[in-house]
Parts: structure tokens; C-alpha cells; sequence
């Protein structure tokens, strides 16, 4: 799941919003308690369930059938491609899902990064500059910034040239992939309302 989706699926609260994007850039083991002291428990637990989510989707077979709809020049992406192909779903029909407007969302998370920008790794630091700047939560809905997103990822990855031009998977699938992302998202929402019983009390 990508960053939006991961948000969307996040417990309430400001700490576990924290720790529900912290899942990309905190590695390791968890039960240490060097990430509880340092973020709190709230969002240590969201880490640990945006792992679970993350390998729960990895092996959902709505999920691998959107990853073979990608041609095979590009399969070693897919799983990349597919992320940002459901956000694109979540962001556009975002109304459907969610009460609050997504601007209002995104602004919200966005001034939460703000404040907190001190606490996070350096490089979400770099990332959340990026992602408030150029409004990524936002902007999935647009198939010109899924675009954007996948050759701006294309830099970051060895032999990443795959993925420049690769929204056009979407636009020659377009009606599949929303149909898969349409049957997994109940799936993987109740997935995480039943982890959310073992959540920290507030």
C-alpha cells in the first residue's frame, strides 16, 4: 500500500497517523522499545500494523492479479506500480470512503508533518518536504501526477528507466484495476479492524 491508502486505513489520532506513514522509513525490530520511547506506543503499534497491511497486500490475490495486468517489461515494478495505482482510486473516489474532503485531510497531516518535523528520519524528513510542496496525497487522483510519482521513483531505483512512462498501465487497464481495487479495499479494511482489537488503549 502506498501513502495514502496506509493514512486511509490508520487508526484515529495524531501518533498513529505518524506512525502509520513511519512504516517506510523505520527498519528493524520493534520490540527493542527504542521506537516506543521515541515516538510513543500509538504509533509503534501502527508501524507494526502498517507491516502486517503491507504483507497482507503482498499476498492478496486481487493484488497479484493487478500486478499481472502489468506487461512484462515492467513486472518487477508492479508491486511499486500497484500501490500507486490504488491511491490513484482511493484519492479520485475519496468521497465514497471517507467523510472529511480530501483537501481537509491532506492539509491536516500535512501541518501535523509540520509540527513534528524534528521527530521524524531524515530521509521522511526530505520526503514530507516534498509530499506537502507538491500536495502528493492530493494529486493521486490525477493521472498526470501518478505519472509524475512513478518517473520521479524511476530516479531513486536501479534500473528504474521501467518505470518511466509506466502510468500507461493504467490507462490500458484502467477499468480493470479499478474493479480489483474496488474488491480488495473491503478486504484489507477489515483486515485492519480486526488487528485494531489489539491496538494500545487510549
Amino acid at each position: 500500500m502506498n501513502y495514502l491508502a496506509h493514512l486511509y486505513l490508520s487508526p484515529p489520532g495524531e501518533d498513529a497517523l505518524l506512525g502509520s506513514v513511519l512504516g517506510d522509513f523505520v527498519k528493524g525490530p520493534l520490540t527493542n522499545g527504542d521506537v516506543t520511547a521515541r515516538y510513543g506506543p500509538e504509533a509503534a503499534w501502527a508501524i507494526a500494523l502498517h507491516r502486517k497491511i503491507d504483507s497482507y497486500t503482498d499476498a492478496h490475490p486481487v493484488v497479484t492479479q493487478s500486478r499481472r495486468r502489468v506487461t512484462r517489461e515492467r513486472r518487477r515494478f508492479a508491486g511499486i506500480m500497484v500501490d500507486i495505482f490504488y491511491d490513484h482510486f482511493l484519492a479520485r473516489y475519496w468521497e465514497e470512503f471517507h467523510p472529511a474532503p480530501l483537501a481537509s485531510f491532506a492539509d491536516d497531516f500535512y501541518a501535523m508533518l509540520s509540527r513534528r518535523h524534528a521527530e521524524l528520519p531524515e530521509r521522511m524528513q526530505r520526503v514530507a518536504k516534498s509530499m506537502i510542496e507538491f500536495d502528493w496525497l492530493g494529486s493521486y487522483a490525477y493521472l498526470e501526477s501518478v505519472d509524475t510519482a512513478l518517473n520521479r521513483l524511476s530516479q531513486r531505483l536501479r534500473r528504474g528507466d521501467a518505470l518511466v512512462g509506466s502510468a500507461e498501465e493504467l490507462r490500458q487497464n484502467y477499468a480493470e484495476m479499478e474493479s480489483d481495487f474496488r474488491r480488495f479495499l473491503p478486504d484489507v479494511v477489515g483486515f485492519v479492524r480486526q488487528n485494531e482489537r489489539a491496538a494500545p488503549s487510549r
